[in-house]
C-alpha cells in the first residue's frame, strides 16, 4: 500500500492526483484517468471541509484499486442534491457514479473519517 500526506491546500489536490496517477498507471493505467477524477473530488472535499492535512492511500487488489482519502476534520460527508445554478455539491455524485464501490467510514480512535472508493477491472 502506498500513502501521501498533504496539507489542506489547492495544490495539494493536484499532488493526489499524481500520487495516484504513479500509483496505478504501472499495473492498471486503463483505470488511472477514473481514479484521478474520483480522487480529486475526495482531496477536494477533505481540503475545503475537513481543514486539516490528509492522507490518501493507494491500495492494490487482485482486480483493480482501492483509494482512501482521510483526515481529522469534524463531521462526515453527505450526498447532497445541488440545483442547476450551485456551483458545488456535486462530488459524492461524481465518486458514486464512477466507482464500483465507495464508503464512508470514521477514522479509528480519533475525528475524522475516512473516504475510500474502488474500481475494479471486471464486474
Amino acid at each position: 500500500m502506498d500513502e501521501l500526506t498533504l496539507p489542506p491546500t489547492p495544490a495539494s489536490i493536484a499532488a493526489a492526483r499524481r500520487f495516484v496517477e504513479r500509483a496505478t498507471a504501472p499495473a492498471y493505467s486503463h483505470l488511472c484517468d477514473v481514479a484521478c477524477l474520483v480522487v480529486s473530488e475526495l482531496a477536494t472535499n477533505a481540503a475545503l471541509h475537513g481543514a486539516t492535512d490528509y492522507v490518501v492511500k493507494v491500495e492494490t487488489l487482485d482486480d483493480g484499486v482501492r483509494i482512501t482519502v482521510g483526515d481529522h476534520g469534524a463531521g462526515m460527508p453527505a450526498r447532497r442534491d445541488p440545483g442547476p445554478t450551485d456551483v458545488r455539491g456535486r462530488g459524492l455524485r461524481i465518486v458514486e457514479a464512477l466507482a464500483d464501490a465507495w464508503g464512508v467510514v470514521p477514522a479509528s480512535g480519533t475525528t475524522g473519517k475516512c473516504v475510500w472508493f474502488e474500481l475494479r477491472t471486471r464486474h
